[in-house]
C-alpha cells in the first residue's frame, strides 16, 4: 500500500470520526431548542393504561390536541411487553373511558359515544355505550344499545357478562304535580336522575334489571365470583351529597340480600363528616372490598369490608408513615396485599399493604421507588407482572414494565420531540416556614442559567390545597416548563396543607387559611432571594383554584410582587360556601358554618384586604365554573380595576368549567400569562408601550 492510499484511508476514517462525533453531539443535546408556547400542543398524554390478564401487553389511551376541532382527542393503543411494539387500535378520536381487558386478553372493552347523522337510535345516536375492539384493531363493535346510554360499566371476571348503570329522571312527592307540570324549569332539589344496575349476558344477549332502589350510584364493582355487587350510593346527583351523605351498598346477586357496608354512625369516627368515598376494589377471593375515604384538609383513609362467618365487618388500615394515599386501590393478584398510589415528599410511588386479614396487616412495602411520579399502574391476573405510567424530572410520562425488585424498563416513548427540548433544571429546595417548620418545594431554573446573577422568579402555587407540586418535568398551562425558557425561575412551594409531608403538616392548615400557608410561601421567597436566585425587584406569583386563592391572598399581604396571574381563585369564603358545588371544603377549613365562626370566614377571605393591593393582576376563570364560580373573579376585577385603579385584566373563558378544555382557550391563557410576566418582570414592550 502506497503512502497516498494510506493517507486517503486515514482521511476517510477522520471524516467518519467527525460525522460520528457530530451525531453524538446532536444526540447529547447540543442542538436542542428552547421551549415555546406552541410546543405545549405537540404533547401527548397517556390518560389510562392497563396490563393484560396474561401479562403480555398493555393497552392505553393516548390523548392528542386537534387544533381544527379545538379539543383533545382520545384513541386506544397497545404495546407488547416483550418486544415493545406499539400498535394503534382506534383512529376516530372519540373520548374513551373505563378501558377493560377480557379474560382471554384478546379484546378490549370501553365506553364511548359515536354518532352518525342518519342514525337516531343507539348505538350511533351520540349516547354513551359499551364497545369492544380486537387486538387487530378492526372496527369497534357495539355491545350495548341502551336508550339514553349507560353510566358505569364493568366486565365480569369470567368475561360472560357486563354490569352497567342507567339513569332515569324522577320527581319526589313534595310539590310533584307542579314540578312535573313545569318540568322545563330547574329546581334546587326534588328532581333526581336515579340510577339502576343491569346485567347483560354476553351469551344470550338479554339484559336483567338487578338494582333499582332510588339512589344515585357513582361507583360500581362486581366481585370476581359474580356474587356481590358493591356500589357507592348517595341520595341525589349533586356533588354535595357525596361529601358526607354517601355510603357503600353490597348486594348479594344470588340471595338478593342487601347490606350497608358503612353503617349509620360510621362517619362519627372521622375527623370531619365531609368525606368522599372512592376506589372500590374486590379481592380475588371475593371476600374483601377495599375503598378510600378522602377529605379536604385531612389525610385519606384506606378501609375495607371483609366477609367473616357470613357477616360483613369494617376495618381501617394503616398507611406507611408520611405517605398520603392518592388513588388506585388494587389487590395484588391472588394475594392479600392491597396496593395504592401514594405521595411522599413530592414523589408519587406505588405502595403495598401486605397480608391483610381480619383487620390485621404486616409491614408495608414500596413496589416502585425512586424519583418517580406515578399516574397509574396495574397487575396481570397472577399479580406477578406489573406495569406503571410515570414521569421523572427529566422525562414526561411513559409506560414501564416493573420487575419484582422495583426496576423499570421503558415500553413507550410517546413524546420523542421532548428529547430535542432544553428542559429546565429541576431540583427540590427547602427552607424554614411558619413556626420554624421545614417546608419543601420545586425549583425550576432556566436550562442555561449559570448561577452568577439573580433572575426574575414566579411563584407557582398548586391547587387543592390537599395536593402537591411534584418532582417531575411538567409543561402545562400553569407556569411550569415554559417560564424557565423565558429566563424566569419557577418556585413551586409545597406549603402547609400539602400532601406527602405527614399528617400534621397537612392538618396544620385547618382553621389557619390565609395565614400559615401564606407565611410558608413568603418565607420560601425570602430564602430564594437570600440564596441569590431570585431578583427581589422582579417577583411574580400565579396559581389556579386554591393556587388562585393564595395568589389573591399574597397580593393583599406583600407589595413586592410586580405581576400576578389569578386563576379561578376564591375571594370571599362566605360567598364560596354559598355557591360552590362542594361546600364541605370551606366548612372543613373554616372549622364551622358561616354563622358559627364568622371571624374565621373573614380572616380566610382576601376580599377584606384588597385596599392593600398594588400588584398588576391578570384574572382567568371559566364562565360556568361550579367549583370556584365566576362571581369571585368578577368581584376581584371590579375592586382592582374600578376602585383601586390597579393594572388589571379579566378573562372569562366561554362554556368552560373549572378547567380549560379547548385548544384555543389554553393557547390564550399561555399567551396572556407569558405576555403579562414579560411586560411586568422583563420590561418588554406590549402593544408598542414600554413599561416604566
Amino acid at each position: 500500500m502506497n503512502i497516498h492510499t494510506r493517507s486517503y484511508k486515514q482521511m476517510l476514517i477522520y471524516i467518519l470520526l467527525i460525522f460520528v462525533l457530530i451525531q453524538v453531539g446532536l444526540a447529547s443535546g447540543i442542538q436542542k431548542k428552547d421551549i415555546e408556547i406552541e410546543d405545549y400542543f405537540t404533547q401527548s398524554w397517556i390518560s389510562s393504561s392497563q396490563i393484560s390478564p396474561d401479562g403480555n401487553s398493555v393497552v392505553y389511551t393516548e390523548r392528542r390536541w386537534n387544533k381544527d376541532k379545538d379539543h383533545r382527542e382520545t384513541d386506544i393503543w397497545m404495546v407488547t411487553i416483550k418486544n415493545k411494539q406499539t400498535k394503534r387500535l382506534t383512529f376516530d378520536g372519540k373520548n374513551k373511558g373505563q378501558i377493560q381487558w377480557n379474560t382471554a386478553s384478546n379484546y378490549i372493552y370501553y365506553k364511548a359515544s359515536y354518532s352518525r347523522s342518519e342514525d337516531e337510535h343507539p348505538p350511533y345516536d351520540g349516547t354513551s355505550q359499551v364497545w369492544k375492539i380486537s387486538l387487530s384493531g378492526n372496527n369497534p363493535v357495539p355491545i350495548t344499545q341502551v336508550k339514553k346510554g349507560i353510566g358505569i360499566f364493568r366486565l365480569s371476571e369470567d368475561g360472560n357478562a357486563i354490569y352497567y348503570t342507567t339513569n332515569k329522571k324522577s320527581v319526589t312527592e313534595e310539590w310533584k304535580e307542579l314540578k312535573e307540570e313545569f318540568d322545563e324549569l330547574k329546581y334546587g332539589h326534588g328532581v333526581i336522575e336515579f340510577s339502576s344496575v343491569w346485567r347483560l349476558d354476553l351469551t344470550t344477549w338479554r339484559s336483567t334489571l338487578l338494582i333499582d332502589n332510588k339512589r344515585v350510584f357513582t361507583n360500581l364493582a362486581v366481585s370476581p365470583n359474580n356474587q356481590y355487587c358493591a356500589l357507592i350510593s348517595k341520595p341525589d346527583g349533586t356533588l354535595l351529597s357525596g361529601e358526607g351523605w354517601s355510603y357503600i351498598e353490597i348486594h348479594d346477586l344470588i340471595t338478593k340480600d342487601s347490606y350497608i357496608g358503612t353503617p349509620a354512625g360510621w362517619r362519627n369516627s372521622h375527623p370531619t363528616p365531609h368525606g368522599w368515598l372512592g376506589d372500590l376494589s374486590w379481592s380475588s377471593d371475593s371476600k374483601s372490598l377495599a375503598f378510600t375515604v378522602a377529605f379536604d384538609g385531612y389525610p385519606t383513609e384506606i378501609q375495607y369490608i371483609e366477609l367473616n362467618n357470613k357477616i360483613w365487618e369494617l376495618f381501617e388500615l394503616l398507611r406507611p408513615e408520611g405517605v398520603h394515599a392518592e388513588y388506585g386501590l388494587s389487590w395484588k393478584g391472588e394475594t392479600r396485599d392491597l396496593c395504592f398510589v401514594g405521595e411522599e415528599k413530592a414523589r408519587r410511588r406505588v405502595y403495598c399493604l401486605n397480608n391483610i386479614s381480619k383487620g390485621t396487616q404486616e409491614k408495608s412495602k414500596t413496589l416502585l421507588k425512586g424519583d418517580v411520579v406515578v399516574n397509574h399502574y396495574s397487575f396481570d391476573q397472577t399479580g406477578k407482572n406489573m406495569t406503571a405510567t410515570f414521569s421523572t424530572p427529566t422525562a414526561s410520562p411513559d409506560i414501564y414494565a416493573i420487575s419484582s425488585k422495583g426496576n423499570s424498563e421503558r415500553l413507550t416513548h410517546i413524546n420523542h420531540q421532548i428529547d430535542n427540548w432544553k428542559l429546565p433544571n429541576i431540583s427540590i429546595v427547602s427552607w424554614d416556614g411558619a413556626n420554624g417548620v421545614k417546608v419543601e418545594g420545586i425549583l425550576e431554573l432556566p436550562p442555561d442559567y449559570n448561577g452568577e446573577n439573580a433572575i426574575p422568579l414566579v411563584v407557582v402555587i398548586h391547587g387543592g390545597p390537599t395536593a402537591a407540586s411534584l418532582f417531575q418535568f411538567r409543561f402545562w398551562i400553569y407556569g411550569r416548563g415554559l417560564l424557565p425558557s423565558k429566563g424566569i425561575a419557577v418556585f413551586a412551594p409545597n406549603y402547609r396543607g400539602s400532601t406527602g409531608y405527614g399528617d400534621k403538616f397537612m392538618t396544620d392548615l385547618i382553621g389557619n387559611e390565609n395565614d400559615v400557608e401564606v407565611e410558608d410561601i413568603l418565607l420560601g421567597v425570602d430564602a430564594m432571594i437570600e440564596r441569590g436566585i431570585a431578583d427581589p425587584e422582579k417577583l411574580g406569583v400565579m396559581g389556579w383554584s386554591n393556587g388562585g386563592y393564595l395568589t389573591n391572598c399574597i397580593i393583599t399581604k406583600d407589595k413586592r410582587f410586580k405581576a400576578a396571574s389569578s386563576g379561578a381563585g376564591v375571594l370571599d369564603q362566605v360567598m364560596q360556601w354559598g355557591i360552590e358545588d362542594t361546600p364541605g371544603h370551606v366548612i372543613n377549613y373554616m372549622k364551622g358554618l358561616p354563622w358559627e365562626v364568622p371571624g374565621k370566614y373573614q380572616q380566610g377571605s382576601p376580599l377584606y384586604n384588597l385596599d392593600q393591593v398594588v400588584t398588576p393582576t391578570i384574572i382567568h376563570v371559566g364562565e360556568f365554573d361550579e367549583r370556584v364560580p365566576v362571581q369571585h373573579s368578577r368581584t376581584l376585577h371590579r375592586a382592582l380595576h374600578i376602585y383601586r385603579k390597579v393594572d388589571c385584566e379579566l378573562i372569562i373563558y366561554p362554556d368552560e368549567g373549572h378547567g380549560l378544555k379547548k385548544y384555543s382557550h389554553r393557547l390564550a391563557k399561555l399567551k396572556w400569562d407569558i405576555a403579562w410576566f414579560e411586560k411586568y418582570l422583563l420590561e418588554k414592550e406590549v402593544d408598542g408601550e414600554q413599561t416604566e
